[in-house]
């Protein structure tokens, strides 16, 4: 039989349950257990963990709290740690409150009074004289956050080996910041015209950049389906296919379309494969959008099941373990680790593999990912063409890039954490282009 609550704890209950804001810390705490603790993606974990928050505001702020969490957690411990004398264990709740209580009061800059009155219920059952102790010392104290944010030790040490140090620093600095909006466009002469009108910063033709806080569905242009939100990393892999001119297109892995759209603006008779229905019902959502949809036949399937006729360009943008949008997702840099890496780049083998045989003679493969590992990138091509030597890499020319992106020695492109830094930066994106030969 259960045991009755006590009258003061159903009073205390009752009066938590009225504290504002009270609902949007609790679907925080429910994302960073997803992430943190069941290796979910914030993304994924976030429909679930809004469940009962009526406003958009509230929901916006339990991603906010989460994500900048996610960005500072080595130093917001390292600020909890200095005051305790005992370690708090990593994986308690005690420990996740205070470190969304900090990033509160740090970042966000909620006044201390609304973040304890917060903090406190959330440790239901726990140490609430640690909490409210550890918060109250740090207060008193006037503590800081560094200027940048410290990568997870494991991270920094695999990137260190694969990039170097110099990368690792820059990786840091764009973490420290949320990433641009970046839009592209059918059409270049709209994207001189709508660029003037919001304020942004061209930095190719069809590209438009736009401060982060800004609404997209606002945004002039958006109804009416000129542009697309892509980052400028992410539009170079499509850019590479040049004009169709009719030719067939297949994009595999095509959710949520944004090369589809791409390739379809160019003239390209494109097929867009992907496994997902959900992701497809945004991909056909996208296309309607952009008046482009006519140009494209959207399937569902698996690439590794799929049998089509041959076409004049493929283009896989492969499912990868995505460290390369750390700054836009930084759950990845707790949720990547050697094992999913391993795992993606088994993948995208196959993957390879299977589209090698679909491509005419003289046609085009492009290969990219959104990955900072070299076994998903660098070393997934090489090994690629060590199996298929009737295969050739068709060299990136810098005439085909935005100024402040170069090509590699090899031909392709890596974007690393520092390009384009001065302008906003990019996502890390590896790009491979190849030529089968007649």
């Amino acid at each position: 039989m259960a045991k009755p609550t006590s009258p003061h704890k159903r009073r205390r209950s009752a009066k938590e349950a009225e504290v504002p804001g009270l609902g949007a810390r609790r679907a925080a705490l429910r994302l960073l257990d997803a992430v943190l603790r069941r290796g979910e993606a914030l993304e994924t974990a976030l429909h679930a963990a809004t469940q009962g928050l009526s406003r958009g505001s509230d929901k916006g702020l339990a991603h906010a709290i989460a994500a900048d969490v996610l960005r500072w957690l080595p130093d917001l411990d390292a600020l909890i740690d200095s005051v305790t004398e005992q370690p708090i264990p990593a994986d308690v709740k005690s420990r996740m409150v205070l470190r969304m209580a900090l990033v509160q009061i740090l970042l966000l800059e909620t006044p201390p009074h609304a973040v304890i009155s917060t903090a406190l219920p959330l440790t239901e059952g726990g140490p609430r004289r640690l909490v409210h102790g550890v918060l109250g010392n740090l207060i008193r104290s006037e503590a800081k956050l560094p200027e940048v944010p410290t990568l997870p030790t494991d991270v920094a040490a695999r990137w260190g080996a694969q990039w170097g140090a110099d990368m690792v620093s820059a990786a840091a600095r764009a973490l420290a910041h949320r990433a641009s909006i970046d839009l592209s466009f059918a059409e270049s002469a709209e994207a001189e015209r709508i660029a003037d009108m919001m304020g942004g910063t061209s930095l190719m033709p069809g590209h438009v950049r736009l401060d982060h806080d800004v609404s997209v569905p606002e945004l002039p242009g958006y109804a009416d389906g000129h542009w697309w939100v892509q980052d400028i990393a992410a539009s170079l892999p499509a850019r590479l296919a040049g004009r169709g001119e009719g030719r067939i297109a297949y994009d595999l892995c095509a959710a949520p379309g944004g090369k589809t759209m791409q390739l379809a603006a160019a003239g390209w008779r494109v097929t867009a494969l992907d496994k997902s229905a959900k992701r497809l019902e945004r991909l056909s959502a996208n296309l309607a959008r952009s008046g482009l949809g006519e140009r494209v036949e959207v399937a569902q399937g698996d690439a590794l099941a799929w049998e089509p006729a041959p076409a004049d360009l493929i283009l896989l943008d492969a499912p990868c373990s995505a460290t390369g949008i750390f700054r836009r997702h930084p759950d990845v840099l707790y949720r990547a680790g050697p094992r999913q890496i391993a795992e993606t780049a088994e993948l995208q083998a196959a993957l390879l593999d299977r589209a090698a045989g679909w491509l005419k003679p003289d046609g085009t493969l492009i290969y990219a990912t959104c990955s900072l590992e070299r076994a998903e990138g660098e070393g997934q091509i090489a090994a690629f063409l060590a199996r298929h030597p009737e295969f050739a890499i068709l060299p990136v020319n810098a005439n085909e890039l935005p100024a402040g992106i170069a090509p590699t020695s090899e031909g392709f492109i890596r974007t690393l954490p520092g390009v384009l830094a001065e302008q906003g930066g990019a996502d890390g994106f590896f790009v491979a282009r190849l030529a089968r030969g007649g």
